[in-house]
C-alpha cells in the first residue's frame, strides 16, 4: 500500500510539472502541450469581401413542401468587387448593431453591458467585419432552378427610413431592407430589436412578381474566422472552452464542430433534419440562428477562405406561384451565454455553454450557485457559500480521510524507526510496517479515496466558474472587481499557496525524504499556476483550503497529533 501511495503522489507531482510547463509555454508565446500557437490574424482584406471570401451557399436537395427533391445546383455568385453598401446602426439599451445594405447582413455587434478585457473603456465587440476579424450573420435565397438567381447576402438592398436609437419608453426598433424586383423576384428582410434582449427577430418575405412559379430556399448563415479570443486552447487557459461552429437537432442533439475538421473536410454532423439550429460559439458568448417551427432543413459547414469558415442552415420555402409571396420568421441570438435565459429560447441552446465532460455535475452546481446568488446578491460570496455547502455535504467523508491522515501522523515516528532498523531488509520492513498499520487500525490509502470521490465535483465546479459569463465584470470585495480575470494584486493566489503549505504541515510526513520534499514542492508548483487563474477560481480553491484546514485541525486536535 505504501508503494501505491508513493506512485499516486509521483503521478500528481509529475502532472503538476506538465501543467506548469504548459502554462509557461502559453505565457511566453511558445507552443503548448495541449494546444497550438495562436492562429494568425486574418489577412488584411478590403472592407467588402469578394463572394468567394464570404461563402454563398449552393442550393441543396432539401425537399420542398410538395415533397419533391430537386437535384442540387450551384448558384452563380454575384460579380466580385461589388461596392460596400450603406451601413446602418441600431442602438438599444444592450446592443449596438450595424447592418450592411449589401445583402442586409449584420456585420458588427457591440454588447453594451460587457467591457472588453483588453480595454476596459470599450465594450465587447462580438461580431465584426474588418481587416482584423470576420464574424457576420448572413441570410439570403438560393434555388436549384437552372438560370434563376435570387436575392442573397451579396445583393444590394434599399433601406427603409425609421428610428435608429431606442427611445425612452419604446420597446423595440425595426429595420427593413428590400431588394430591387429584378426579374420580378424581391426579398424583403425586416429586423426587430427589443429592449433588454439579445435576440433579433428576422422576417424574410419573398415576393414572386414574375410569370413562372419559383421554389426558393432560405439560408441562415454565420461566417467567422478561426481565431480564438484570448489564445489557443489550453488546460490552464479560460479559452480552453470550445470555440467554433455547433448545431443541434432532435435526432443527434448537440454537436460541436472543430474548425480544423471543416478545413480537412472531415466534419461529422447530421446534414439534414426536421428541427434544430446552428450556432457559433466562443468563451462566454455565442450566436445562433433559430427556427423553432418543425420542418425540413439542411445543415452545412464550409471553409470559404484562409482561416475563414461558415455554418449554415438551409430551409425550403416551398413553391411560390406568380403574384404570390412566402414568409419565414427566424430568430438571431447574439449575446452572452446566460444559461437560464438561453435555455428558454430553443431546445438544447443552453448546451453552447461549455462545461467539458462533467456537464451532468456542472449543471446542478450552476443551478445551486445561481440560487445562492439570487439570495446573497454577490457572485463572490455565492462561490464561498457553495463551497461551504459542498464541504458540509462531504463532511463525514472528509472526516474519515483526516482521521486516517491523523493516525498516519501519529504512527509516523514508529514507521521512521522501522525504516532505520530494516533499511537493508525491505521485505521485513514492509511486513513490520503492515503489522503496525494493522495494530493501530491505520489504512495508508484512507486519506486518498475520499479525495478521489470528491474530485469530480470540484472539477465540475471549476468548469462552472470558468464558463459562466455571470462571473465577467462581477466584483467581490475591495480590489477584486472582476471574478473572471486574475487577481491584480495576487493576494488570493498568495493566500491559497500559504494555505496549501499549511495543509502539508498538518498532514503526516512521508517516511521517504524524497516524498517529504515533494509534498512541500507541490503546493508551490500549483501556487505559480494559480497566479494566472481567474480570481473566482482562486477564491473557490482558497475557501476549500480554509475549510479543509479547519476540519483537519479539529480532528488532529482530537487525536492528539497536532504539531507532531
Amino acid at each position: 500500500m505504501t508503494d501505491m501511495r508513493r506512485t499516486i503522489l509521483w503521478v500528481v507531482f509529475l502532472m503538476s510539472l506538465v501543467l506548469l510547463w504548459d502554462a509557461w509555454g502559453k505565457h511566453t508565446g511558445q507552443p503548448t502541450l495541449f494546444g497550438s500557437l495562436l492562429r494568425p490574424a486574418v489577412t488584411a482584406k478590403p472592407a467588402t469581401p469578394s463572394p468567394a471570401a464570404v461563402g454563398l451557399p449552393s442550393a441543396s436537395g432539401v425537399p420542398v413542401a410538395t415533397g419533391t427533391a430537386p437535384a442540387a445546383a450551384a448558384v452563380p455568385p454575384a460579380a466580385p468587387g461589388v461596392p460596400a453598401g450603406e451601413r446602418v446602426t441600431l442602438t438599444t439599451d444592450v446592443v449596438k448593431a450595424t447592418f450592411d445594405s449589401q445583402g442586409g447582413s449584420l456585420v458588427r455587434l457591440e454588447l453594451l453591458a460587457y467591457r472588453d478585457d483588453a480595454a476596459a473603456s470599450q465594450h465587447v465587440v462580438l461580431m465584426d467585419q474588418s481587416a482584423q476579424h470576420l464574424y457576420t450573420a448572413q441570410t439570403g435565397l438560393i434555388t436549384t432552378q437552372a438560370g434563376v438567381t435570387l436575392p442573397n447576402h451579396l445583393t444590394p438592398m434599399s433601406v427603409a427610413p425609421g428610428e435608429r436609437t431606442l427611445a425612452a419608453g419604446a420597446q423595440e426598433l425595426t429595420l427593413k431592407f428590400e431588394s430591387a424586383a429584378d426579374d420580378g423576384r424581391k426579398l424583403i428582410k425586416t429586423y426587430t430589436l427589443k429592449r433588454g434582449e439579445y435576440t433579433i427577430g428576422v422576417r424574410h418575405e419573398f415576393v414572386n412578381q414574375g410569370s413562372t412559379p419559383l421554389a426558393p430556399q432560405l439560408y441562415l448563415q454565420l461566417a467567422r474566422d478561426g481565431n480564438i479570443d484570448g489564445g489557443p486552447p489550453s488546460m490552464l487557459s479560460p479559452a480552453s472552452t470550445f470555440t467554433g461552429p455547433a448545431m443541434y437537432n432532435d435526432a443527434s442533439k448537440y454537436k460541436k464542430i472543430e474548425f480544423k475538421d471543416i478545413a480537412k473536410g472531415g466534419e461529422n454532423h447530421d446534414k439534414t433534419g426536421d428541427s434544430g439550429w446552428i450556432a457559433m460559439v466562443q468563451h462566454y458568448f455565442a450566436s445562433a440562428w433559430l427556427v423553432t417551427a418543425a420542418g425540413p432543413r439542411e445543415f452545412r459547414t464550409a471553409k470559404i477562405g484562409d482561416n475563414e469558415y461558415t455554418i449554415a442552415m438551409v430551409l425550403p420555402l416551398g413553391e411560390v406561384a406568380p403574384g404570390a409571396s412566402k414568409t419565414l420568421d427566424a430568430t438571431l441570438f447574439a449575446g452572452p451565454q446566460e444559461e437560464t435565459k438561453i435555455a428558454a429560447l430553443a431546445p438544447g441552446l443552453h448546451l453552447v455553454k461549455d462545461y467539458g465532460w462533467l456537464r451532468v455535475l456542472s449543471e446542478p452546481l450552476f443551478w445551486l450557485l445561481n440560487k445562492l446568488h439570487g439570495f446573497i446578491g454577490n457572485w463572490g460570496w455565492a462561490i464561498v457559500a457553495l463551497v461551504v455547502l459542498l464541504k458540509i455535504a462531504f463532511y463525514w467523508l472528509n472526516a474519515s480521510a483526516y482521521k486516517s491522515m491523523g493516525k498516519m501522523k501519529a504512527v509516523a515516528p514508529k514507521v521512521a524507526e522501522l525504516k532505520e532498523r530494516y533499511k537493508d531488509k525491505p521485505q521485513e520492513m514492509q511486513a513490520a510496517m503492515m503489522k503496525i498499520y494493522k495494530e493501530e487500525k491505520v489504512n495508508p490509502l484512507g486519506g486518498c479515496l475520499p479525495i478521489f470521490v470528491q474530485m469530480p465535483f470540484f472539477i465540475a465546479l471549476y468548469w462552472v466558474l470558468l464558463s459562466s459569463v455571470e462571473m465577467r465584470n462581477a466584483p467581490w470585495v475591495g480590489w477584486i472587481t472582476d471574478l473572471s480575470v486574475k487577481d491584480p494584486w495576487f493576494i488570493l493566489p498568495v493566500l491559497m499557496t500559504l494555505s496549501s503549505l499549511f495543509q502539508v504541515w498538518l498532514n503526516p510526513a512521508p517516511p521517504d525524504p524524497v516524498q517529504a520534499k515533494m509534498m512541500w514542492i507541490m503546493p508551490l508548483a500549483f501556487g505559480v499556476m494559480f497566479f494566472f487563474f481567474p480570481a473566482g477560481l482562486v477564491l473557490y480553491w482558497l475557501t476549500n483550503n480554509i475549510l479543509s484546514i479547519a476540519q483537519q485541525w479539529f480532528i488532529n486536535k482530537q487525536l492528539g497529533v497536532l504539531g507532531k
